[in-house]
């Protein structure tokens, strides 16, 4: 079997250890009919980002008083609606099988709905370190979370793997010099690998993972015969 050796994972949220993909959805969807936008075309953009850029690129002339009133009526919303947020197959395993000090979770959301959706998909009591979007200056596809969730766990990012489902976050782990490892929750495999993904497998269930005694971190993947696919190593 394909596996891969590292030192530390950092785990992206939203696509990769939570299925938020509903609630997601729907507010986007009513942020966008307020502001009579295409729903789908807004929440196609606003995937693997932070909120606050999303609205920044639609709305690039208004001031930034209004960017953050939208952005803190989307919190409201997205915190508000968690009733079918639910963990992604392999979630809790795959936080049970690396020890806490190997792994951070990054995302884009901000750390009151982050802890909301963790909360809700009952992975709150495995997670150690969280770096999210009220953390960082830059979002994805800037490097700036993925480097502080390597510096969070002392370890430079060349020497961790990113587990991502979306293009912005595999662009993101690559700029920061780390090899991604992308799953097919929310992307195509085309743009993930136009993004730079190292590997491609369906989910974290698609993954085993221990600690050897030179206490590396083993990631074995399925073995993958589609030619579409990078080859694993």
């Amino acid at each position: 079997m394909p596996r891969i050796v590292c030192s530390a994972l950092l785990i992206d949220m939203d696509g990769v250890l939570v299925d938020s993909t509903a609630a997601i959805a729907r507010v986007w969807s009513r942020w966008a009919a307020r502001h009579h936008m295409d729903g789908e075309r807004v929440t196609a953009l606003a995937h693997g980002r932070t909120s606050l850029a999303t609205i920044r690129e639609l709305f690039p002339h208004a001031t930034p008083d209004l960017h953050e009133e939208e952005n803190r009526w989307m919190e409201r919303g997205e915190m508000e609606d968690d009733g079918d947020v639910v963990a992604l197959p392999g979630a809790r395993a795959l936080l049970c099988a690396v020890p806490q000090p190997l792994r951070a979770v990054v995302t884009s959301a901000t750390r009151p709905l982050a802890e909301v959706r963790l909360r809700a998909a009952e992975l709150w009591d495995l997670v150690g370190h969280l770096v999210t979007a009220s953390d960082v200056t830059h979002g994805k596809p800037n490097p700036e979370p993925y480097l502080k969730g390597a510096a969070s766990l002392e370890m430079p990012p060349q020497d961790c793997v990113i587990i991502e489902d979306a293009a912005s976050g595999t662009s993101a782990g690559k700029a920061a010099g780390a090899r991604v490892l992308a799953v097919r929750t929310t992307n195509e495999d085309a743009e993930l690998l136009a993004a730079g993904a190292d590997w491609i497998v369906n989910d974290c269930a698609s993954l085993r993972c221990w600690l050897s005694a030179n206490h590396k971190l083993n990631v074995e993947l399925p073995d993958q015969e589609n030619p579409r696919l990078p080859k694993m190593s």
